[in-house]
């Protein structure tokens, strides 16, 4: 069944064809004949009742050369399309939250991967405090005497912005760390937000874990290991990617969250583990798949694939209202 796909991503020029999971489910796409769209979420518009976008038709192939091949700028009524991908990286904003509030005119009947309602309602340092019991201690806080508190309990603790992402604004702070005062002063002026306070577990230096969770079920997984000198696991601030197996924690974390996951629409998930600890459960762009296939020699994309289509087949079935 040949299905037409919208990439609501960030541009194509960007995308690094060896690293990006997004070109990895496009090229897939377009492998089993579904027709494929690409626009920029600033291409949205609400009108009427109808979410329309200027989109260009395009394909995708395993090719470093000419990844890609581009038609001519067309509108497009989302609510036509079968299934629309939302792909676009974070900063999770109020640019990307009203993404999913315009994307909710269309879906269930344009299935929109992840559901736009649940990645809304699921920020990522948010969603994984309704698991509290898989995670380290935690703060979200902007009170500066818990977080003072919380240090003298633990000591070395970690504190990022609530809505950061890629490592940015990451700070480990060791229990005699005298810049605790004015790094709280620095969040107080830069974000309106609370920020997030965790213990620091120290088996971070044998890596994170980033897990892929596809329609609720385990994938596979890589770990990232920091590089010298260096708090964060963040590939692109220079991690080291490495083969990672699922251990039985890992497995008793899924098994705990998967239900939850896939009855939201949250089709596919990447979280983080560090040691046996959930840290983050992200679900706006999650990346990974390019360095499991690697290691595993697997095609995650095609299970992703399977499932989304699998959701679309069952929503035709489903007899009308």
């Amino acid at each position: 069944m040949s299905l037409a796909v919208a990439f609501q991503m960030d541009p194509l020029e960007g995308i690094d064809v060896n690293a990006d999971s997004t070109y990895l489910l496009a090229v897939e796409a377009t492998a089993r004949g579904h027709a494929l769209y690409h626009y920029l979420p600033q291409d949205m518009t609400l009108a009427s009742g109808r979410v329309v976008a200027r989109a260009r038709r395009f394909e995708a192939r395993a090719d470093d050369g000419q990844p890609f091949t581009m038609g001519a700028e067309e509108r497009i009524d989302l609510a036509t399309l079968d299934v629309v991908m939302m792909r676009q990286d974070p900063p999770f904003d109020m640019a990307y939250i009203t993404a999913t509030h315009l994307l909710e005119h269309v879906h269930p009947d344009t299935l929109v991967v992840n559901d736009p309602v649940q990645v809304r309602n699921a920020p990522e340092k948010l969603f994984v405090t309704h698991f509290a019991e898989l995670m380290p201690p935690t703060l979200i806080t902007t009170d500066r005497a818990q977080v003072v508190a919380f240090r003298a309990e633990h000591g070395d603790i970690i504190i990022k912005p609530l809505f950061g992402n890629g490592g940015a604004g990451v700070f480990h702070l060791g229990a005699g760390d005298e810049n605790l005062a004015a790094l709280l002063e620095l969040f107080a002026v830069l974000y309106r937000e609370p920020m997030v306070v965790q213990r620091y577990l120290p088996e971070v230096r044998a890596g994170d874990k980033r897990i892929i969770l596809i329609d609720g079920q385990a994938a596979g997984a890589v770990n990232r290991v920091p590089a010298p000198g260096e708090a964060r696991a963040n590939l692109h601030v220079g991690a080291r990617a490495e083969p990672a197996k699922l251990t039985a924690r890992d497995l008793e974390i899924c098994e705990a969250i998967g239900p939850t996951l896939s009855e939201r629409g949250l089709v596919f998930v990447g979280i983080d583990v560090i040691g046996d600890f959930l840290t983050e459960i992200n679900v706006t762009s999650p990346t990974g798949i390019q360095e499991i296939n690697r290691f595993d020699d697997v095609r995650l994309e095609r299970r992703i694939w399977d499932a989304v289509e699998a959701r679309v087949h069952a929503r035709h079935r489903e007899p009308p209202a």
